[in-house]
């Protein structure tokens, strides 16, 4: 796994041909059990340092179209599987919790929902303040900007556009690691204001 802008968080990822971006799934090690978000299958090597870091408490699934390798790693692992409380009537796999915007959900992680993306109630997350982890909607095609999720895959643009602009209201991000694309370490509130004026043209 790569090591990122905290020493406590690492990314792994998978390349998509179709789209010419990776794909992410990141840890936040924690003391009190380790996070993961959206799991991709591992490499032999990135099984053995995510084993290295720690027990693995909990999965914490986006969207029903993160689920990915969830399952197989719960499993493997016994961590618990949580998911998105608005898609739980048809949320592909089990989880041991759903989901619902909150602040502090666990020490030092916020969890908000967006609406309007592809699937409902989608989620997005704010590790110790200055993190935020998104899933489908918010994404980086290009190194240094961010993008929204096609206006063709929405379920509806106006309200996808008002979850981006919750989300940019959210002071102090530096950092902004988004589920497909280029993850950015640095000026991520200023960003995320340039993406709603974009959005807003």
């Amino acid at each position: 796994m790569k090591s990122l802008h905290k020493n406590n968080l690492y990314c792994w990822s998978q390349f998509d041909e179709d789209r010419n971006i990776d794909f992410h799934s990141y840890l936040w090690v924690r003391e009190t059990g380790n996070i993961v978000f959206d799991p991709l299958p591992l490499s032999d090597h990135d099984k053995k340092h995510l084993g290295s870091l720690g027990e693995l408490s909990q999965i914490i699934i986006s969207n029903s179209d993160h689920v990915r390798h969830a399952e197989e790693l719960a499993a493997e692992t016994g961590a618990q599987i949580w998911g998105p409380a608005a898609e739980q009537a048809s949320f592909p796999i089990r989880c041991s919790r759903w989901l619902d915007e909150c602040k502090g959900l666990i020490e030092g992680l916020d969890v908000y929902c967006l609406a309007g993306s592809k699937t409902d109630g989608e989620l997005a997350f704010v590790v110790e303040e200055e993190t935020l982890i998104t899933g489908d909607l918010i994404r980086a095609h290009s190194g240094g900007k961010l993008c929204m999720l096609p206006e063709a895959k929405l379920q509806d643009l106006d309200e996808a556009i008002a979850s981006v602009k919750k989300l940019a209201d959210i002071k102090g991000i530096t950092a902004i690691l988004p589920g497909d694309g280029w993850p950015i370490f640095r000026n991520g509130e200023t960003l995320m204001s340039e993406l709603v004026v974009a959005l807003c043209e």
